[in-house]
This record gives structure tokens, C-alpha cells and sequence, in this order.
């Protein structure tokens, strides 16, 4: 087991729409409910690596300490995020959004001129949680995964730790699939909506990933958000369809001079190509409803 402890500076998100996606949530208290009413992330992916950038605001019916749970394929090495990427990237796509717009209009009014001229997001933020206690772990099985959260929990203070059955459930799912890294992290809750700041993870795969079917052990709709950055268009999803993942805005095309700015390790992972693209998808749905994951080749 690897353990890593960080200490964050800033967060930043860039949709203030209903969201509930990408961990697992066990709560330190019983019968108290989690919410992540804002999440955000960016997926740079090459064909064999990913980096996936992820924050969100979470609150609790009451509170409490939470043991939050992130499926992936593959052993990441988890660090801190660079925040201002969202920020940064959003503000990329608008600007390109609004040149293209303006060299359409250029060219003279023609039907659905104006669809690219909106903003395709925009940045907001909550007070930031603090510092992050993260594990990543290796779960041969269900039962492993039961008593290494059970062994955590107890030496964390909770006397009788009680781990969701919809949890234990979407777990044996994951390890039937053959996804056997676990990434936990701990949070302190109350009712007030706080930003978990942004923790950036990178792994092997061989496709896009982002895992979804997690918070089925979660209540209420949501409304995912991310900013997808790839060599080329991706047209197969085997886990999600295609039908379920909104564009909400054309893709554009940046440069490895233009990703630099926004990141040096994701120009890095895409090999400084200069016919990137970048978009950012939507999928929305009742969380007890997903039964996959967003996997894209």
C-alpha cells in the first residue's frame, strides 16, 4: 500500500450545475448522505496513458468524516493537481470559440452562426476542505476490499464501521472487470458545500476512462462535466453509449504550445502534437441507473 498525504492550495471548478459523479462514498457516521453538488475534471489521453484531473464540492446530511472511493485500471501515481488548468482550459475554448464565430460571421450570416459564440463554461468556487489522506491500494477481492476499509475505518476512530451494500456490490463489479486499483481518499464534511481540491491521477490504459457506475451507492440525478483532450476524435464507447454523451460544444483544435500553457505533463503525454482535441462532454442521468462506466477508444 502506498500512502501519500497532500496538502492543496486552490481549488477552482468550472460548472455550477447538479452534479454527482466519479467516487464512492463511505461515511464514517451510518445512514448519513453524501453529495457532490459540483465536480469537474480533465481527461488527456494518448492511446496507452491517461492523466485525469478531478475535483469536486461535496457536502453531508450531517457531519462527518467520509472514506471516498475511485476505481482504475491500472496503478496511478496520484499527486497534486494544478488547479489553474480548468481555468486555463475553459478560457482556451472560449476564446477559440468566440474566433471561430467571429470568422464565420466574417464570411456572412449563415443558420447556426451563433451556437459557437456562447461561452462553453465558466469558472466558480466554494472554501476549499484542506489537506487530503490518500491511499492507493491493490484489492485482490471483495472481501479483501471489506477488510482493508473495515481495518482503515477502525484505526480512524468508527467502532462499528458499516460499508454500504450498494458498495460492496459495484466493487465485486469492478474486480470482475478486472479493475483491482483503488484510490481512497479522506474527507471531514458538514452541511455546507466545501471544494475537495484537485487531485491529478495518471495510469496505463487502453482506453479513455472514467468511472461512473461508483456512486450508484449515491442518491439523486446528475449532471457530469468533462473537458476531453485526445490526438483525434474518439467515436467507440463499449461501456456508456455514444447516445448518452452530450458535446456540448464543437471540438477545437489547439497546439502543443497552447496544451503547454495549460499543462506541461499532459503536452508531455500527448507527444507535442499540434492537432489536438479539445471538448468537453456532458452526460447526465439518474445515479442509480448507470450500470457502466465511460469508456471511450
Amino acid at each position: 500500500m502506498k500512502k501519500i498525504f497532500l496538502v492543496l492550495i486552490l481549488l477552482i471548478v468550472f460548472n455550477a450545475q447538479t452534479v454527482y459523479a466519479d467516487r464512492g462514498s463511505i461515511p464514517f457516521k451510518p445512514n448519513v448522505k453524501i453529495f457532490e453538488p459540483i465536480q469537474r475534471a480533465m481527461i488527456a489521453w494518448n492511446g496507452k496513458e491517461e492523466i485525469l484531473l478531478l475535483s469536486t464540492d461535496l457536502k453531508a446530511s450531517e457531519p462527518t468524516k467520509v472514506l471516498e472511493v475511485i476505481p482504475l485500471p491500472s496503478e496511478p501515481v496520484v499527486k497534486k493537481g494544478d488547479v489553474e488548468v480548468f481555468k486555463k482550459a475553459i478560457a482556451l475554448i472560449n476564446r477559440k470559440l468566440r474566433e471561430r464565430h467571429t470568422l464565420a460571421m466574417s464570411k456572412g450570416p449563415r443558420n447556426g452562426d451563433g451556437a459557437d459564440s456562447q461561452p462553453a463554461g465558466e469558472v466558480t468556487f466554494h472554501k476549499k476542505i484542506g489537506a487530503h489522506d490518500i491511499s492507493v491500494t491493490h484489492v485482490l477481492d471483495s472481501e479483501g476490499f471489506i477488510e482493508w476499509v473495515e481495518k482503515y475505518l477502525k484505526s480512524s476512530g468508527v467502532e462499528n464501521p458499516t460499508i454500504p451494500e450498494a458498495m460492496n456490490t459495484v466493487i465485486s463489479e469492478y474486480l470482475d472487470e478486472g479493475f483491482s486499483w483503488f484510490v481512497f481518499d479522506v474527507v471531514e464534511l458538514d452541511e455546507n458545500p466545501k471544494t475537495n481540491e484537485a487531485i491529478q491521477y495518471r495510469f496505463k490504459t487502453d482506453f479513455l476512462y472514467y468511472p461512473v457506475k461508483i456512486t450508484r451507492t449515491e442518491e439523486g440525478n446528475t449532471s457530469i462535466e468533462l473537458l476531453v483532450l485526445t490526438p483525434k476524435l474518439l467515436s467507440r464507447f463499449p461501456g456508456i453509449s455514444i447516445e448518452e454523451v452530450r458535446l456540448r460544444h464543437e471540438p477545437v483544435s489547439i497546439s502543443s504550445a497552447e496544451l503547454r500553457t495549460l499543462s506541461e505533463e499532459m503536452d508531455d503525454l500527448l507527444g507535442h502534437r499540434e492537432d489536438l482535441k479539445l471538448r468537453i462532454w456532458q452526460i447526465r442521468g439518474e445515479l442509480s441507473s448507470f450500470e457502466e462506466d465511460l469508456i471511450a477508444k
